[in-house]
């Protein structure tokens, strides 16, 4: 039977030393998989490390979590590096976490796979809100670190290229945690004083470290809310960023931003003078085909007198005079024939004709002609009409 009886709190305190004076324990590494994760408001986290057999209770203050590039998430695999210590009044023993990354990847590409995904779920790298390029740009604000080689190749450049653009150059850091601010403040001073017509914002390669001010998300929405169209020249060919994603347009290196944002002024140059050359070629050529017309005309009886022209037209009219009259003879012509065979067949069928040959026709008082003898009674006075006379007679 032991000599001496602990309260809860002196057996959790003796406890809390043995670990606390345990070597191994004072700076442990742990893989496991998070589980219950949980950032309380006041900025610390609450989460649990667990494998196939076993769980562990972990704690990371909010000095240590707000040092995370990425968010952490349930299900995620991750190393932890901390201590193992007691907290006394639970009586549990837990891990203080001082970092965690995710396992078998870095911080940085995770923190970059989560934000490229946030932004793309919110359409912030959709081809419908990228702006178009000026053509001919009159000012262009390189917001880049003055001290570094990128500014003065996109200097360089424009100056060969376009030498009519005028270039403000807005000096910021490009690298450590106060950059993304100052890049966010300028791209948003460019766009509140209308400074320029196009931005071109970026620095030089480097490892993912030195290029992370430009996969900041104040970064990325400040170039996507910018009413200016922005070019993004982050680093070299391979390098991409959050901020290529969302700007208009992505250059390869500050030297290809320098390209893409101006025309080259020989090949402008080249295109007004071949469009010189065919203008006139095709003046030329008008010149030519109107003097070959201005001949032909004038060659023309009617230029040459004016009676011409007259005499022209009354031949015409003679012309036209003679169809015409032509036209009424035959129509004239045409009507008589047609007169006299409508003539010629009522004479054919005129009572006259009949009466000509001996025949008489017999009518009663009232003008009806008699066609039997049943149509008479005696008495009757009729009137007999022949060739020429009539005769009045009465029916015995």
């Amino acid at each position: 039977m032991a000599d001496k009886i602990y309260t809860i709190t002196e057996l959790n305190n003796y406890i809390k030393r043995l670990l606390d004076s345990d070597y191994e324990l004072a700076s442990v590494y742990v893989k496991g998989e998070l589980s219950n994760y949980k950032a309380y408001p006041s900025g610390h986290h609450y989460f649990t490390m667990k494998d196939a057999e076993g769980i562990l209770k972990c704690v990371m203050f909010k000095g240590s979590a707000s040092k995370m590039r990425y968010k952490p998430e349930n299900g995620m695999s991750v190393v932890a590096f901390g201590r193992v210590a007691v907290f006394p009044r639970d009586g549990l023993y837990q891990l203080y976490v001082n970092e965690m990354t995710p396992d078998g990847v870095g911080d940085l590409y995770v923190a970059f796979e989560q934000l490229k995904e946030k932004l793309l779920q919110e359409g912030l790298f959709d081809e419908r809100y990228k702006k178009p390029l000026p053509e001919y740009p009159k000012t262009i604000a390189v917001i880049t670190s003055s001290a570094g080689a990128a500014v003065q190749d996109i200097i360089r450049v424009l100056g060969s290229r376009w030498p009519m653009t005028k270039v403000a150059v807005f000096p910021v850091r490009v690298q450590g945690v106060e950059a993304p601010p100052e890049i966010v403040d300028a791209i948003k001073y460019v766009n509140a004083n209308n400074i320029a017509d196009l931005i071109i914002t970026g620095r030089g390669g480097g490892s993912i470290e030195d290029l992370w001010a430009f996969n900041d998300e104040r970064v990325a929405r400040a170039i996507f809310a910018s009413e200016i169209p922005v070019i993004s020249a982050v680093g070299h060919e391979p390098d991409v960023t959050i901020a290529d994603f969302v700007a208009d347009v992505r250059a390869a290196t500050p030297s290809n931003a320098a390209e893409i944002a101006v025309p080259d002024k020989l090949e402008v140059f080249n295109s007004i003078k071949s469009a010189d050359m065919r203008m006139q070629q095709a003046i030329s050529r008008d010149i030519k085909i109107r003097r070959q017309k201005l001949a032909s005309v004038s060659d023309k009886r009617v230029l040459q007198s004016p009676k011409y022209y007259i005499e022209d037209r009354r031949i015409q009219i003679d012309r036209c005079t003679e169809r015409v009259l032509s036209a009424m003879q035959g129509q004239i012509y045409r009507k008589r024939e047609r007169y006299a065979r409508l003539a010629a067949s009522l004479d054919a069928m005129s009572p006259l004709k009949v009466l000509g040959r001996g025949y008489a026709i017999a009518k009663r008082a009232d003008g009806t002609v008699v066609k039997s003898a049943g149509d008479v009674s005696t008495g009757d006075r009729l009137t007999i009409r022949l060739k020429q006379d009539e005769i009045t007679c009465i029916a015995e």
